[in-house]
């Protein structure tokens, strides 16, 4: 082959691989990209205290901050700087929802609830119907033999039946033999 024709070949073939790798890149937003056909798997991230739209309920002005904390659990933020204010957080990210976050202050003074706000809170049955689990499993089958399924699995029952070598004469032929040997 002559010399000519080989690095004209290289050359090809480099610009070739070039035009494949730019067009990698314009493509990347595309699901045409190979890359975007498999994604790493990505956990659940909770953080914080879920309140609920039945432990909001519960709160009333005059609560001291035990039974406060009793109802709503332990606040995720009680700043030093702000000694009558505990804030809830609660965030969830999810690999293909859309994250939720919900925030609720409650507000004390001279150590008795005064007030309290925040987000609209949904009940713990909404809350875990948004959890749902996204995988469709299909179908149940049906866990139940029919007749002709029964008939077909019966084992035909031998009239004579066979005792292993290794059972003693005289002994019943379902008995295994002693464990110990006997004393003599």
């Amino acid at each position: 082959m002559p010399a000519n024709h080989r690095y004209s070949a290289q050359t090809a073939l480099l610009l070739l691989a070039c035009t494949v790798l730019a067009s990698c890149g314009s493509m990347s937003s595309s699901s045409a990209n190979p890359v975007n056909w498999v994604t790493p798997y990505k956990i659940d991230v909770i953080q914080g205290n879920f309140v609920s739209k039945e432990q909001v309920e519960q709160l009333r002005p005059g609560m001291t901050r035990d039974q406060v904390k009793a109802t709503l659990g332990t606040p995720l933020m009680a700043s030093l700087f702000h000694a009558d204010r505990w804030d809830y957080v609660f965030t969830l990210k999810r690999q293909g929802v859309e994250p939720q976050s919900y925030k609720y202050t409650v507000f004390f003074k001279n150590d008795q609830l005064e007030r309290f706000e925040g987000d609209t809170m949904p009940s713990e049955a909404e809350f875990i119907a948004k959890l749902g689990n996204r995988r469709k499993l299909g179908e149940v089958p049906v866990l139940e033999a029919t007749e002709a399924q029964l008939k077909a699995a019966e084992k035909p029952k031998s009239t004579a039946a066979a005792a292993p070598a290794n059972v003693p004469s005289g002994a019943p032929a379902g008995s295994y033999p002693p464990l110990e040997s006997p004393k003599q």
